[in-house]
């Protein structure tokens, strides 16, 4: 039997290039630039729940959310963070 992937599962889920990619492009920016570890891993949590999250994408503005996440500056683009 095939096995489904999680459609609101965010990419950490994946073992996969992609996630690895990403990974190393968060490891990368300047430490001034990065959210906290904290605030990361809350906003990841409001995307774990938001309706627009799809693959570890946002639905709405088309960005992986860890990306945004990850960046100090960004915000959601409905608000919740």
């Amino acid at each position: 039997m095939a096995q489904t992937r999680c459609r609101k599962c965010l990419l950490n889920q994946d073992s996969g290039q992609l996630y690895q990619s990403i990974q190393e492009w968060i490891s990368s920016l300047p430490e001034k630039e990065r959210a906290g570890e904290e605030e990361y891993r809350r906003r990841l949590q409001v995307c774990e729940s938001c309706e627009k999250l799809q693959n570890g994408m946002c639905l709405s503005c088309g960005c992986f959310v860890q990306v945004r996440a990850a960046k100090q500056k960004e915000s959601c683009p409905w608000g919740k963070w």
